[in-house]
C-alpha cells in the first residue's frame, strides 16, 4: 500500500473555491475526495498519511482595531478546528503589510507559507515516508520541492483549478508546475460540490 500526503495551499484553494466554484470548502471532505480520486487512478491501494494546510492568519496591526481583533480570533478558532480533524496538520505563515495600491487598498504578502510547504514536502519524500504527494496549489515556487520529491521516487500529483479562470480568463496555475508534476487532477464543479462546507 502506498502512503499519500496532501499539501494544500490555503490561499490558492480559497481563491479557486470562491472565484471559480462559489463555495466554501470543507477541508476534511476535500482531503477524502482527493485521496479517493488518487486511489482510483493507481495500481496499488493508497492510504492517506496526512493532509497539511498552509495559510496565514489575517493581518493584525500592533494596535488592532476591534474588527481586526475579531477577524483574527475567528480565524484562529477556524484553524484550530481544522487542526483537530483526523490526519490534519495546519501550518501558519504570516501576512506582512506592504503599503497601499494606487486605489488606497492595503497590500499584504504571505510570508513563510511556500517555505513551510516545501520543507514538509521534501522531508517526507527524503525520509521515504510517502510514495504519493498531492499538491493543491498553482505556485511555480514549489517546483524545486516537486523535483526533489520525484528524485526520491515519489509520484507527485497536481490538484488544480480550471485551465482558465471564469473571472479574468487567466490560467489558475503555473504551467511550469503542471509540466513538472507526474499526474494532474482538475477540480471540477462536480468534484468540488461534494466538498461543500
Amino acid at each position: 500500500m502506498g502512503r499519500l500526503a496532501i499539501f494544500v495551499d490555503g490561499g490558492y484553494i480559497d481563491r479557486i473555491a470562491k472565484d471559480e466554484f462559489a463555495i466554501r470548502p470543507d477541508f476534511g471532505k476535500l482531503s477524502s475526495i482527493i485521496a479517493s480520486e488518487i486511489d482510483t487512478r493507481t495500481v496499488e491501494p493508497v492510504e492517506l498519511l496526512r493532509t497539511f494546510l498552509y495559510h496565514c492568519l489575517p493581518y493584525q496591526g500592533q494596535k488592532p482595531t476591534p474588527e481586526e481583533a475579531d477577524r483574527y480570533g475567528k480565524a484562529q478558532r477556524f484553524y484550530q478546528a481544522i487542526g483537530r480533524l483526523p490526519r490534519y496538520e495546519v501550518r501558519l505563515g504570516r501576512l506582512a503589510y506592504r503599503g497601499q495600491d494606487a486605489g488606497g487598498k492595503p497590500i499584504f504578502q504571505q510570508k513563510r507559507v511556500d517555505l513551510l510547504l516545501g520543507l514538509d514536502f521534501a522531508l517526507l519524500a527524503g525520509k521515504h515516508q510517502i510514495q504519493h504527494a498531492a499538491i493543491l496549489s498553482g505556485d511555480s515556487d514549489l517546483i524545486p520541492a516537486v523535483t526533489a520529491a520525484k528524485q526520491e521516487g515519489v509520484c507527485v500529483w497536481l490538484i488544480h483549478g480550471p485551465v482558465r479562470s471564469r473571472i479574468d480568463g487567466k490560467a489558475t496555475y503555473a504551467r511550469e508546475l503542471w509540466d513538472e508534476t507526474d499526474e494532474r487532477i482538475e477540480l471540477t464543479q462536480t468534484l468540488i460540490d461534494t466538498a461543500v462546507r
